[in-house]
């Protein structure tokens, strides 16, 4: 993922963070599961959080994964706040995780549906887990970072990245499995 650079990390403030990370923010809330105006609520709420906070501090954390605690943070107390509230409508703001829309629309389809089915696995995964799969294997953090941001023992960062990865694998493999299903069925009813 491209990033514009904190000029002194040192000194980042709120400002500075949003710049360079919203966009972050945004794709790792999506990634969450925040979907529409919910998803622009939250980012506003990290940055406004992260303000309140002071910005960011070097040490361990990376902004990256202290951004990705706030976001968290941010997605479940929502969550809590208005379970019986939530969406379950998939739409174009999947593209967000891959980039601009392509001109072919038959491939656009193909990229929109593998976009819906990471969705949809990383949804099949437990909130805590899939933060730190998300920031481990899609943003390339390093687990000691991670642990640092989500302030968790290094540990439960490898055991909740574990989880998550099997998590993922059953998630995968379902899906191909109906995706295999649905072509015999359709195969067997042109015969």
């Amino acid at each position: 993922m491209l990033r514009e650079s904190v000029p002194d990390p040192g000194s980042a403030d709120s400002e500075a963070l949003f710049r360079a990370y919203a966009s972050f923010v945004a794709s790792f809330l999506y990634r969450l599961g925040a979907r529409d105006g919910e998803l622009e609520d939250l980012v506003q709420d990290v940055f406004l959080t992260a303000h309140r906070k002071g910005g960011y501090r070097p040490g361990a954390a990376s902004p990256t994964t202290y951004l990705a605690r706030l976001a968290l943070e941010a997605r479940l107390a929502r969550r809590r706040r208005e379970s019986r509230w939530r969406a379950a409508k998939q739409d174009d703001a999947a593209l967000a995780t891959v980039g601009a829309e392509p001109s072919d629309p038959s491939r656009a389809l193909a990229e929109k549906q593998a976009v819906l089915r990471l969705q949809a696995a990383l949804d099949s995964i437990e909130p805590g887990a899939r933060a730190v799969f998300v920031l481990f294997e899609l943003d390339g953090e390093t687990c000691e970072s991670i642990a640092a941001g989500l302030n968790l023992k290094l540990g439960t960062v490898y055991s909740r990245l574990h989880a998550a990865r099997r998590a993922f694998r059953i998630a995968v493999s379902k899906s191909e499995e109906r995706e295999r299903s649905f072509g015999l069925r359709r195969k067997q009813e042109t015969l």
